[in-house]
């Protein structure tokens, strides 16, 4: 990729371009504020993660994947399927009409479709794992020493947390109780369990137990 301008955000060192630009404006567009703050958090640390340890990887990419990456959570949402993959659709419709060939835009779409499942997301190409690093660390602390205490300080006081996990947890509620044909393989699950009256998810042992075949 060709040398991309620079801007900092809160100590860290980021791409700078056009389209960058925009997925920060569609993101403030799409998130509430607190969503808002999480997903530049979330950029903020996968870049500084990459950085850490010499990541090769294309930051434009990872600029918008983690940007993007919650842009259907909402405590509206309601399917038809998950919100990651109704999400990963816009993200890169966004990216295709932004001039990302398809090669970028795929990537773009793996990082938001796989950013609640880092068992897979963490060992796909480089820009899809550190998307799933930078957002899981936000979320629940993954890696959390790696960055350093100062820096850390930095960017949550630059981009306050908002009461995130009451938040989340509600989108979530919501999500399970709406749309739960789209939980029963993903984290959803556990909220819709511990939170949701009367919910109760497909068994995947009863998926393959029913299955049309006779052995």
């Amino acid at each position: 990729m060709d040398a991309i301008g620079r801007r900092t955000l809160a100590g860290v060192s980021l791409p700078d371009t056009p389209i960058v630009g925009r997925a920060i404006e569609y993101a403030r567009q799409r998130c509430e504020p607190y969503l808002f703050n999480h997903v530049v958090r979330s950029w903020l640390f996968a870049a500084r993660i990459g950085q850490l340890q010499n990541v090769e990887h294309d930051a434009e990419v990872v600029a918008v994947g983690t940007l993007l990456h919650d842009i259907t959570l909402n405590e509206h949402f309601a399917g038809p399927r998950r919100f990651e993959v109704e999400g990963a659709d816009l993200a890169r419709t966004f990216v295709r009409d932004g001039g990302f060939d398809e090669r970028r835009a795929q990537l773009i779409w793996d990082s938001v479709a796989l950013n609640s499942t880092p068992s897979i997301g963490l060992y796909k190409e480089a820009e899809v794992a550190l998307c799933t690093a930078g957002i899981c660390l936000d979320v629940v602390g993954l890696q959390y020493k790696l960055i350093p205490s100062t820096e850390m300080a930095r960017i949550v006081g630059e981009f306050p947390r908002l009461g995130m996990k009451r938040r989340m947890t509600r989108c979530f509620c919501q999500i399970a109780n709406v749309s739960r044909e789209t939980t029963y393989d993903n984290f959803a699950r556990d909220f819709g369990e511990r939170f949701v009256p009367g919910y109760r998810a497909p068994s995947a042992v009863d998926s393959v137990m029913n299955a049309p075949f006779q052995e």
